[in-house]
């Protein structure tokens, strides 16, 4: 392939940049009024109280913390994702990596607001500033969320300067913008070496940081003494179901771009396969971990925690536990470990049940738990009312919009990347299996 026609080719990215169809204005603004619609709707919480919610004694968390604890799981999608691809030098990983950090620092602000959102009173946030204390894992919370939204932001930022100099050399709109933003990168063998090492430092940071942003959010609910939440495994257990519904989201998020922009040449069938395999090895670990959670609890068989376990498995909740494990186990099961279904559509199903289904674990989580305290009261019912329902819409369509607008300034697919790996990669694995390989005289090498 000459050059010609590897820039032929990648016109195709900067396409979305440069053309928008009616399509695209038109789901903009359908997205862009249920927002409006879901801001509304806060803005009469704020007026009349968290009482036009389905919030009540003792149920007092709900959709917002659900929510929060489900969109900062999904951020792990990306820079962890992004990272250990990097880190491990999976040459497959250069298509995907721009959209799974992408996903990352969208839904930290969407996640991280939703905190705020669950306040009657959003200004007393600031008590956690003045008179925060060590002891409180909100304050830890806060902490390590703040500093994964800030190393994953740079960790986008970095990889996109080469491209934003692209932008910038081919001029148009947005030129003053990108003649900031890419810091007069020329693309020189100095500039690329001091990129690749600032990048190489970060992707190690935010591996670390990201664990224990869900670690810590896990402390929220394990470090309490209520029935369902006061467990060691919390941890990990949140850890692995954020990598689990992170991934799901990724695939959709490849899936719906790589149709809507033509971006088939680039998101081929190995990236899905590939995904998919790790989708599937991550719905065995969430199994394990529920399953253990669950058996040492109807082992220990303590009369408060029982309440909570037979609540979820025969009670109120059990249709929404069950079709949690259909949608997190059953499914991705069926699909992923059969070759005949595992196409790009059967993954888009399993990661749509995936995303579905992690929902509702959080739901399973919060509300059942706060439903049956170990106060001697009668269990407590919680049903959302239109104002939870409408936030929740507005969070959603603010994800999507922002990928949208995220797509109309910058290339969704790293193009210098795709460039490096064309022109490098075949020379990079080729060293790299030489020196795996044993050397022996009689075995040649590879060339």
């Amino acid at each position: 392939m000459n050059n010609s026609q590897m820039v032929d080719e990648d016109e195709v990215l900067f396409k979305p940049i440069y053309h928008s169809g009616k399509g695209f204005y038109i789901l903009a603004a359908a997205l862009l009024t249920v927002f409006l619609f879901g801001v509304i709707m806060y803005v009469r919480q704020l007026v009349y109280g968290l009482g036009v919610t389905g919030m009540n004694q003792p149920v007092t968390w709900g959709f917002y913390i659900i929510s929060f604890v489900f969109f900062i799981g999904i951020s792990h999608a990306g820079t962890l994702i992004s990272a250990i691809l990097r880190l491990s030098k999976a040459e497959w990983r250069r298509p995907i990596t721009r959209m799974a950090e992408v996903i990352t620092g969208i839904v930290l602000v969407i996640g991280g607001l939703h905190p705020i959102i669950d306040l009657g009173r959003p200004d007393r946030i600031m008590h956690i500033f003045e008179r925060g204390r060590l002891q409180s894992p909100l304050l830890w919370d806060m902490t390590s969320i703040t500093a994964y939204f800030t190393a994953s932001t740079i960790y986008l930022y970095l990889p996109l300067i080469p491209d934003i100099a692209l932008l910038r050399d081919r001029g148009g709109r947005f030129n003053k913008l990108y003649t900031i933003l890419s810091w007069g990168y020329q693309g020189t063998e100095k500039q690329k070496h001091v990129l690749e090492k600032a990048i190489s430092i970060l992707m190690v940071m935010v591996i670390p940081i990201a664990i224990s942003v869900h670690t810590v959010i896990s402390w929220i609910f394990s470090m309490t003494l209520q029935p369902g939440w006061h467990s060691t495994i919390f941890g990990p257990y949140f850890v692995v179901g954020a990598i689990f519904s992170g991934i799901a989201a990724l695939i959709i998020v490849m899936i719906v771009f790589r149709k809507a922009y033509h971006f088939e040449d680039y998101l081929k069938d190995i990236h899905f396969n590939y995904l998919g395999t790790l989708l599937l090895v991550m719905s065995l670990l969430w199994f394990y971990f529920t399953f253990a959670e669950y058996l040492t609890t109807f082992y220990g068989h303590e009369p408060v925690e029982m309440r909570v376990f037979l609540y979820k498995f025969i009670g109120g909740y059990a249709p929404w536990f069950w079709l949690m494990v259909v949608c997190n186990f059953l499914i991705p099961l069926i699909i992923l470990s059969n070759s005949k279904t595992k196409t790009i559509t059967g993954i888009l199903v399993a990661s749509i049940s995936v995303s579905v289904g992690m929902w509702l674990e959080r739901l399973i989580i919060v509300v059942p738990s706060l439903a049956n305290p170990r106060l001697p009261f009668q269990t407590g019912i919680y049903i959302p009312s239109l104002t939870e329902f409408s936030i929740f819409a507005a969070a959603a369509s603010a994800f999507i919009l922002g990928f949208m607008a995220f797509s109309k300034v910058f290339p969704l697919i790293s193009i210098w990347e795709i460039k490096e790996g064309r022109e490098e990669s075949v020379r990079l694995v080729s060293d790299r299996l030489n020196q795996y390989l044993p050397s022996k005289g009689h075995i040649k090498k590879i060339v």
